[in-house]
């Protein structure tokens, strides 16, 4: 993890800052998710190098499973968070919701990708996005194998292991991948039909089993865009916001009368494949 920012969180067990402290002696939330995710990347690749002792357990169906590895991370991320915004809400993907007084809402992911985690791959990650009042203000994704950290903060641009990002100005979905995503949530015709009308359409779909990695590869401008018929907020809060910071376009998270708890589908991509995007998910009577 060499390409990440050094650095370390308080340990949970030290006092905890008042919110009231004065705003020298209060983290920035970026900086300090940043210098979190790192620690948090340190203890998942702990439990990655040791899978075979590994226990899991399987929570809807078979390929959504859950690992005393992303019960650990979140638990380390919570406790963090705690210890130096106690007033802040937390959604995490493990653990029950916890509401928040300050109208900062967290927004964790500990491990995106558990079936390639078990199974040794690259493709996982750890997402952790900060939201203000319902607004994402700062987002970051760590890729703990290669040491890649994805940042994000609203209206300061992207960035990858701190070097500027953004998304492809001459993508198209006929020469370029197209990321997917697929769960047992989404009937699998409605998987089926947003397949094929992407490959009529001259594109292939590209999928790694990590809706947030591929998110940030289309800030990254590896990919043209990223669709997933439904997706959890704590896959996507981060991605979302480095797409648009990376001057890409997405639809809006999580729709029309849901709420985040909810999750919803998601669209997005480079700004100029908009009405591309959009017509390849109505072709695919995802959207009329």
């Amino acid at each position: 993890m060499d390409k990440c920012r050094a650095g370390s969180v308080r340990a949970p067990n030290q006092p905890a800052r008042s919110e009231t402290d004065s705003m020298t002696e209060t983290p920035d939330r970026h900086d300090f998710a940043l210098d979190l995710i790192v620690s948090a990347g340190r203890l998942a690749m702990d439990y990655f190098a040791r899978l075979a002792t590994l226990e899991t357990e399987s929570k809807k169906d078979g390929q959504d499973v859950v690992s005393a590895a992303d019960r650990a991370v979140e638990d380390l991320i919570r406790d963090a968070i705690h210890a130096v915004f106690p007033s802040d809400g937390i959604l995490g993907e493990e653990r029950s919701h916890e509401p928040g007084t300050s109208g900062w809402l967290w927004v964790v992911d500990p491990i995106d990708g558990t079936s390639c985690f078990l199974a040794g791959l690259r493709d996982w990650c750890i997402s952790i996005a900060a939201m203000k009042d319902g607004e994402a203000d700062s987002g970051c994704i760590l890729q703990p194998v290669t040491g890649d950290l994805y940042a994000a903060r609203r209206g300061g641009g992207a960035t990858l292991n701190g070097a500027p990002i953004l998304a492809s100005a001459t993508a198209r979905i006929e020469t370029n991948l197209l990321g997917f995503g697929a769960n047992f949530r989404i009937p699998r015709q409605s998987v089926i039909a947003f397949a094929d009308a992407l490959m009529a359409s001259g594109g292939m779909f590209y999928r790694n089993g990590s809706g947030a990695l591929m998110l940030a590869y289309v800030a990254a401008g590896r990919l043209c865009g990223y669709y997933e018929g439904h997706i959890n907020a704590w896959d996507c809060m981060a991605g979302l916001l480095l797409v648009r910071e990376a001057g890409g376009w997405t639809m809006p998270f999580p729709g029309p009368g849901r709420e985040l708890t909810e999750g919803g589908p998601v669209l997005c991509g480079p700004a100029h494949l908009e009405h591309d995007l959009l017509a390849l998910a109505v072709r695919a009577g995802h959207w009329t």
